[in-house]
């Protein structure tokens, strides 16, 4: 049998995490964005722990006796099991969601399907599938009791379903371990192994693997050292499909001993055997560092241009900070002449994460609105524009090390940009303002929601033609355009200095006004 040898996992990793980087970006926020103002999307399907929703849709079920905790904790390891120590293959990269992989005997159940279609709705360009099945595990036993997990990204979408693989033996009594301190076995997958419980709370027929099957413990191990343990896989009548007594007891129940002892143990050592799981990856495949919450980080930071007015809005976040209302915050722009402007912020929300153990405080750069309507934004002189930010807060300089927090003003959407047709194909126009003498070499469009014909995010470039005669949309900045029949959303992208660039400010034709005939 092949097997994963997960202590010896090499991870090549990336250089520190400087901000703006957009991979590591989305990566952290979806990381530690997890509760309240700006969540990120995931904790919400686990919250309660005994959260069950099929297939993200609305048929939310406590009774069910199922939980999306234990159903991403399993896809997860059944996604990784394919890997192949010898030739590198396999491993964590979302191959689980191809039908010749999820339909394998060992990964009966529709449990995966609804781990992919929930994770699924997280993914974008910086952020695969594979990523999120990683991060949904780890939020998911981080929410839900467990310990804190270290997290790596960078993974990347398999191309085709993976080979069945195989462990050693004390990664697989650990990791089963683990992994069933959360779930059980349902009926109708397994009739020979679960029988009908006709259960109102139990609708599903699950038999769990222990008595707190939607809290992280060790109780797993107790129950089983105790002989107490109800766990099918150990206790079920047919000795034949009790394949947990045969793991934990493959040591002589040393390792399970141990896990009963000391619930530190258990927990340290999940922490450990978790993370390298999640970072058993495909040869080839670059990780990142660990990803660790910025001290201070600028978020959602969209620049547009409106007539000789170059609009900013966005928020900055304060990890392990609460709210004050006593607390003064100011942002410092520098200016493309040298000068500095202080704006003093407003404090936008709360959030939390890894389970309520870390805080963080928003502040907006311009007043929240208390009715709909515009969001507002600050308005500086497009000459001077912006080249850095800073942040002051009670007094102490934020500046990411003596670095600021760069921005490019140089490509921004114009507000000139209008729709033309709201009629089935719509046809628009998409103006890009470029500061005059900036040395771009190429700008163009990102189109986004478009995927390959294996489900992996693509990102499709549209060039914008250079105009012969620059069009001024101010004394500073010039229009290039181009006209875009489609229902798709893009954002703009340019290269400059032998760099690419995006601005990961989406826009489509229902953001746009309609455009005026010249005369009107």
């Amino acid at each position: 049998m092949l097997r994963v040898i997960l202590i010896s996992l090499a991870v090549t990793i990336a250089n520190a995490y400087i901000w703006p980087s957009p991979q590591l970006d989305a990566l952290e926020a979806l990381r530690f964005n997890q509760d309240g103002h700006n969540q990120g999307g995931i904790a919400v399907f686990i919250e309660p722990c005994d959260r069950f929703v099929l297939d993200t849709g609305s048929n939310v079920d406590s009774t069910s006796g199922r939980s999306n905790v234990a159903d991403w904790v399993r896809t997860a390891y059944h996604d990784m099991a394919t890997h192949n120590v010898t030739d590198g293959t396999g491993g964590l990269d979302a191959s689980i969601r191809f039908p010749q992989e999820s339909l394998r005997t060992e990964n009966v159940g529709n449990g995966f399907n609804n781990t992919v279609e929930a994770l699924g709705s997280v993914i974008n360009r910086y952020v695969s599938l594979a990523d999120s099945l990683a991060l949904g595990t780890i939020i998911a036993i981080e929410n839900c009791g467990g310990p804190e997990i270290a997290f790596r990204g960078g993974r990347i979408d398999a191309g085709k379903p993976n080979n069945p693989g195989g462990f050693t033996q004390t990664e697989m009594i650990g990791l089963v371990a683990c992994g069933h301190t959360f779930g059980g076995v349902q009926q109708a997958p397994f009739p020979d192994i679960v029988p009908i419980l006709n259960d109102p709370n139990n609708t599903e027929s699950v038999t769990h693997f222990d008595s707190t099957s939607v809290n992280f413990d060790n109780l797993i191990a107790t129950e089983y050292i105790s002989g107490t343990t109800q766990n099918p896989l150990v206790a079920g009548s047919n000795d034949t499909t009790n394949s947990d007594k045969r793991i934990f007891g493959s040591d002589r129940n040393v390792t399970m001993k141990s896990f009963s002892d000391s619930p530190e143990l258990f927990a340290s050592t999940c922490a450990d055997l978790i993370a390298r799981m999640l970072d058993t990856v495909p040869t080839g495949v670059e990780l990142t560092e660990i990803i660790t919450p910025l001290p201070v980080k600028p978020s959602s930071l969209i620049l547009s241009m409106d007539g000789d007015t170059l609009k900013l809005s966005g928020e900055v976040r304060f990890w392990n900070m609460t709210a004050d209302p006593q607390r003064t915050v100011f942002m410092l722009l520098d200016d493309h002449l040298g000068d500095t402007n202080n704006v003093t912020l407003i404090a936008s929300g709360v959030s939390s994460a890894v389970g309520g153990r870390y805080t963080a405080a928003w502040y907006s750069f311009a007043p929240v609105p208390t009715a709909p309507g515009p969001a507002p934004v600050l308005s500086l002189n497009a000459t001077t524009g912006i080249t850095n930010m800073r942040f002051v807060v009670d007094g102490k300089v934020e500046d990411q090390d003596g670095l600021g927090f760069a921005v490019l003003d140089g490509v921004v959407f114009s507000e000139t940009s209008c729709y033309t047709s709201l009629d089935p194909p719509f046809t628009w126009r998409f103006d890009v303002a470029v500061r005059n003498g900036l040395n771009v070499t190429r700008v163009y469009l990102e189109e986004l929601g478009v995927t390959d014909s294996v489900g992996r995010i693509i990102v499709p470039e549209v060039d914008i033609v250079p105009p012969v005669q620059p069009v001024a949309v101010n004394a500073n900045y010039s229009i290039w355009s181009i006209n875009v029949t489609g229902t798709d959303s893009y954002s703009i992208g340019f290269e400059l200095d032998g760099g690419k660039f995006s601005t990961n400010n989406p826009h489509s034709v229902f953001d746009l006004s309609p455009c005026t005939v010249q005369g009107e």
